[in-house]
């Protein structure tokens, strides 16, 4: 059994994840004081050890269960992730002001990265299922069960642990043939919910003089509370119905349901601007709005952006080398080896290893496409795809946030930043990814 499973693997995608880890821990021995044999260095690279330890045992586990039986369990499982998600919000320990880790005395647990992983097995259930439901009941469906996993993580609250699931859940619907319609409002709804209150923040912070303009713009950017944007969403939907109204008049064909869909989504996205809003903390809308102009809040919010870019850079082609780096060593890079761990990377490995580490990652995403696209079945597909998209919306935001051109969302680099959970979680996607490759062929079955 052994042996088949060596045998069938993706060594490719293997290598490419072994050398990701590789540059993690080299990385995050650096940051963490290494080069001095610090307490901390220690205690971080025992922690990274373990979870990695553990993830290879589940790796060599989910490859050789059969991957068709989470589609089985579909239900279970989601009941299984609502519940993790539920109990943390009960039992949790708060961790910089978020209620979202077990603590279990050495190591602790976050199980939103693992409920994740849950939630993509289960909406590509849902989907490769399309030939019982209609694609309207299809994405009625795929919203629920997202906006439950939304709900229950912003409670925490842990507004960056969302940020993957909307982009994972329209590639899956548009694999699955749904309406480019239906997608585009996802996004107007998600766009408003995150939106209006990073708008308002972003108005305060840059003290925006509007008094003396109209009742609308007071409305809109005077007004702390989202409430104000309901009504205006209301002034909205009767233009999208006097847009329709022309447009049938001029024999464009367009249904009737678009505008009041469109205008759905938008009153929904303002209400959930409330929530989102309640949920988040004033110093992390800050951090999201700031990479616009860091200088606004240099010392506060803006700090970490500066700092990043003047680490990533000051490591020019070659790196300072290993363990050189002064900006690392001397503390003025905060979460060096966590969120910011690719700036160490930049430099003590200059251009080259920074260059080095994304290509590994496209490495690691072009095998997992691969996957995908020669999956024995649409479920395999779904799933593979999934975890392609939240692994590559995981390292366009970390990078792009260490670059200062994204903002300090809080997520980490996986396979390299610190981290048990991350660690743990991003290795059972591994395992499944294997079970998926390994039976690409009908006649063939391990464990089923």
């Amino acid at each position: 059994l052994v042996g088949k499973l060596i045998l069938n693997l993706d060594w490719l995608l293997i290598l490419s994840v072994t050398a990701l880890l590789t540059l993690g821990f080299i990385a995050i021995y650096s940051a963490s004081g290494g080069y001095v044999s610090s307490p901390a260095s220690v205690r971080h690279l025992t922690v990274q050890g373990i979870a990695l330890a553990v993830g290879i045992v589940f790796v060599i586990l989910l490859a050789n269960f059969n991957y068709q039986r989470y589609s089985e369990l579909d239900k279970t499982i989601y009941l299984l992730s609502v519940v993790l998600l539920i109990s943390v919000l009960i039992f949790g320990t708060t961790i910089r002001g978020t209620r979202g880790w077990f603590n279990f005395g050495i190591v602790s647990f976050q199980p939103v990265e693992i409920a994740k992983l849950m939630y993509i097995l289960v909406l590509s259930s849902i989907l490769s299922k399309t030939r019982r439901r209609s694609k309207l009941v299809l994405f009625v469906y795929s919203c629920a069960i997202l906006l439950g996993h939304l709900a229950l993580i912003l409670l925490q609250p842990d507004f960056s642990s969302t940020l993957s699931y909307v982009p994972i859940t329209l590639v899956l619907l548009f694999m699955a043939g749904v309406d480019i319609f239906y997608l585009l409002c996802i996004m107007i709804f998600a766009s408003i919910a995150a939106g209006i209150p990073l708008a308002i923040t972003y108005v305060k912070m840059h003290n925006v003089v509007i008094a003396q303009s109209s009742p609308l713009v007071k409305g809109l950017f005077i007004s702390q509370e989202p409430l104000t944007w309901v009504y205006m969403s209301v002034a909205f939907f009767v233009i999208l119905f006097v847009v329709w109204w022309f447009l049938k008049k001029l024999r464009i064909r367009v249904s009737m349901s678009y505008p009041f869909i469109i205008a759905a989504a938008i009153v929904l996205g303002c209400m959930a601007s409330v929530f989102v809003d309640k949920a988040m903390k004033d110093y992390q809308r800050r951090r999201l709005v700031v990479f616009l102009d860091p200088k606004v809040d240099y010392r506060g919010s803006g700090y970490n952006i500066i700092q990043s870019k003047i680490t990533i850079g000051s490591g020019r082609f070659l790196g300072k080398g290993f363990g050189k780096g002064t900006q690392t060593q001397l503390g003025f890079l905060p979460e060096q080896h966590t969120d910011f761990v690719f700036a160490v990377i930049g430099e003590e490995g200059g251009w080259v290893l920074s260059q080095l580490t994304i290509l590994l990652y496209f490495l690691f995403l072009w095998r997992v496409l691969s996957i995908s696209k020669n999956a024995r079945d649409s479920y395999g597909s779904f799933v593979a795809a999934g975890i392609a998209v939240m692994f590559g919306v995981y390292a366009f935001i970390n990078i792009g946030m260490v670059m200062g051109i994204m903002p300090v969302a809080g997520m980490p680099l996986l396979f390299l930043s610190y981290g048990g959970s991350s660690i743990l979680s991003s290795m059972c996607a591994v395992g499944v990814l294997c079970s998926i490759h390994i039976r690409r062929h009908t006649y063939y079955r391990i464990g089923s």
